[in-house]
């Protein structure tokens, strides 16, 4: 048994001095003397499409655990491997990857952090609303829809609720227990609200790859940020939102309704110049962010702590909100009660943080990361 003091996010999110027992999972939480360190939950990111060179859509088992274990040493300590939109038979052949790279996390210790299985974003998108994807839009329904249900690994769908046979296919996928998030859509308020009532828990990078808001006419970001139930996925690296516009959004929905994603891909990590694929076409970073040739958007090249400074530095937030936001909120999303909170029998995934917020240590399942 291994002790470890600081201050400790609690689950609702106040910060106690105290002190943990463990082994791979939490024994015991005590009050203790102050420490300056700060000890959280480690982050889960919803949304990886690949990180140092590394993209999901082309990575074999090896290239996946890779990425976990890029994603450990940066605070994340669970993950969903994110497929774009794509021919479904490329899309089965990245699931195949996804869960070869779990089966392995099941058999071996220190391989990163952990795949709780495989997110889609797409091909069941608006083809209003692409972004950096490619031209390969459906509708969710059909073949192509009974392949999707078909995956294992599925925990996340992206999809655009207007379309035909989306309500019925929200319908089918919460009922398997996968969870649904509305992105990359030209839905109206109306159209992402029915999305909601019909079992979708989440709104994929809100205000990016949406139908704008307007004052006449709110649409689907008006329909996120006035619910009750399903919460607005942001991505925090002050490009894909102004930082103005991520403390409207944290002062509308407050820490416990939303959460954050990197949405990072495979440039993530690389040098200064390099060109990849990303979607539709070779992407570079420019200004901060993936770009593609005409500057549409590709993804972030941030960690969950950048984005996690950039709340708290930028929208007001605090150490334990952006607990809330990056570990607790994502794990409810997606049923687990084992892990994204510290409380007693909860695996032993943690990071701990100097007072300036510089990451000091990594822990996976009660093993410390060199």
């Amino acid at each position: 048994m291994r002790t470890l003091a600081g201050r400790i996010v609690q689950p609702d999110g106040s910060i106690v001095a105290g002190r943990i027992a463990f082994d791979a999972t939490i024994s015991a939480i005590e009050q203790s003397q102050a420490s300056p360190d700060y000890i959280l939950p480690g982050f889960i990111d919803l949304q990886v499409n690949g990180s140092h060179g590394i993209d999901v859509m082309s990575a074999s088992a090896e290239g996946i655990l890779e990425i976990s274990r890029h994603l450990a040493r940066e605070g994340a300590t669970a993950w969903l491997p994110t497929a774009v939109t794509s021919l479904i038979e490329h899309i089965e052949k990245v699931h195949r990857a996804v869960g070869e790279a779990m089966a392995r996390q099941q058999r071996e210790e220190r391989l990163g952090a952990r795949i709780l299985g495989m997110h889609l974003e797409g091909p069941f998108i608006s083809p209003m609303r692409l972004g950096a994807h490619p031209k390969l839009n459906l509708e969710p329904r059909g073949e192509a829809f009974e392949r999707v249900m078909a995956l294992e690994h599925l925990k996340l769908v992206t999809l655009a609720p207007e379309l035909p046979g989306a309500i019925e296919a929200i319908h089918r996928l919460t009922a398997r227990r996968v969870m649904v998030s509305l992105g990359h859509t030209n839905a109206t308020f109306e159209e992402a609200s029915a999305g909601v009532a019909a079992g979708a828990r989440m709104f994929t990078h809100l205000f990016n790859a949406m139908r704008p808001l307007n004052h006449r006419d709110p649409g689907v970001i008006g329909a996120a940020l006035t619910n009750d139930i399903a919460v607005p996925a942001v991505i925090p690296d002050g490009v894909h939102l102004a930082p103005e516009t991520l403390r409207l959004i944290y002062l509308m929905s407050g820490a416990r309704r939303m959460l954050l994603t990197t949405d990072k891909v495979s440039l993530a990590g690389t040098g200064a110049g390099t060109s990849m694929p990303v979607g539709r076409e070779r992407a570079r970073v420019i200004d901060g962010a993936a770009r593609l040739p005409d500057g549409t958007l590709a993804g972030a090249i941030i960690s969950m702590l950048d984005g996690a400074r950039v709340m708290i530095a930028k929208a007001g937030a605090g150490v334990g909100e952006i607990t809330m936001m990056g570990s607790m909120n994502p794990a409810r999303l997606l049923g687990l009660n084992d892990r994204g909170m510290l409380q007693r029998g909860a695996v032993l995934d943690i990071i701990v943080l100097s007072d300036a917020l510089e990451l000091k240590a990594v822990f996976l399942a009660g093993q410390e990361l060199n």
